[in-house]
């Protein structure tokens, strides 16, 4: 009876734990279709801004009750640590990835940065000194290959917008590392990283944000397009609250969130399914509800990123059992 009742709850478990991934696949895919429709009514600096910072506050609860069990009071090198991943995420890789999504297709730029886990890894590599198995290489190597396919670069037709993805995407990856480093330092869970980071960089955003309506540098900024008196809550109506709602709390909050979650029950290889589903699935719906086209050579490079992820996973899986 006692290993039916046992079996029972290891079945509801992982049930749970896989509604988790379907939900935050989906919110993540669904992103850069949200960020793309609001991005026509809000400055992109300013989204970026509300989108963390709401998304922040509704991961705090949760953060400081976490904090509380463990006995734990946030120190000035704690503050520093979520002010340079803050900084790297929000103000430099989001900010970048906003722009992005504005000058490309929403499809393209979901695919470029769910490639952040091959360029940390590159990165790791080059300054970290840290080494790389077989077959993370050869996920490297083939998701590559597949961004190489999908940007097509003989017949680049938006190289801007493409360049920033790619930045985003690297930066992306700084961020990643900067947050694992500080986690493995300071002893801060995944959950508590990402919600004090969102904060920090929406606070350093904002202070961004309040130096362009200086006049001196309101009027430095006035060549750029959208980088002029940025605006913080303005153009907010009742007809667009519901998609800065979704795109704050559901896709930002509870996306991470969850992810987060599964990543502490599953452990990093389930976790990782959502970001490699995601370039399959976010250009179906980019063309679902944007009617954005699908073109061959981005079918061939998502198949070829895939195939390095499935290599990602089989890899992190024998590596853990040979572990044990």
């Amino acid at each position: 009876m006692y290993i039916i009742i046992l079996e029972k709850e290891v079945f509801l478990v992982k049930l749970r734990t896989l509604l988790y991934v379907v939900i935050s696949t989906f919110l993540f895919s669904s992103m850069e279709i949200a960020l793309k429709v609001a991005g026509g009514t809000f400055n992109p600096i300013q989204l970026n801004f509300i989108r963390f910072l709401f998304g922040g506050l509704l991961l705090l609860p949760f953060t400081m009750k976490t904090l509380k069990k463990q006995g734990r009071r946030l120190k000035g090198r704690d503050i520093a640590a979520f002010s340079m991943t803050g900084f790297s995420c929000v103000l430099v890789s989001m900010t970048l990835y906003q722009l992005a999504i504005q000058l490309s297709l929403p499809a393209t730029i979901a695919i470029l940065l769910s490639a952040n886990p091959a360029f940390g890894m590159l990165i790791g590599l080059v300054l970290l000194k840290e080494k790389m198995s077989r077959t993370n290489t050869l996920a490297v190597i083939l998701t590559l290959a597949g961004l190489l396919v999908i940007i097509n670069p003989f017949n680049l037709t938006n190289p801007l917008g493409i360049t920033l993805g790619l930045l985003s995407s690297i930066t992306f990856a700084i961020y990643g590392i900067l947050t694992r480093l500080s986690s493995n330092k300071l002893g801060f869970g995944g959950m508590t990283m990402t919600c004090f980071s969102f904060i920090a960089g929406a606070i350093e955003l904002a202070i961004f944000m309040a130096i362009t309506h200086i006049p001196v540098v309101s009027r430095a900024f006035s060549g750029l397009e959208g980088f002029s008196d940025i605006p913080f809550f303005q153009g907010i109506t009742l007809s667009n609250i519901l998609l800065l709602a979704y795109i704050s709390f559901l896709v930002t909050g509870v996306g991470f969130g969850l992810y987060f979650v599964v990543m502490g029950e599953a452990g990093v290889p389930i976790a990782s399914l959502i970001f490699f589903i995601k370039p399959a699935l976010a250009p179906i719906l980019s063309l679902l509800i944007l009617g954005d086209p699908i073109h061959l050579n981005t079918i061939v490079g998502i198949i070829i990123i895939l195939i390095g992820s499935v290599v990602t996973i089989v890899g992190e899986k024998i590596a853990m059992r040979m572990s044990k």
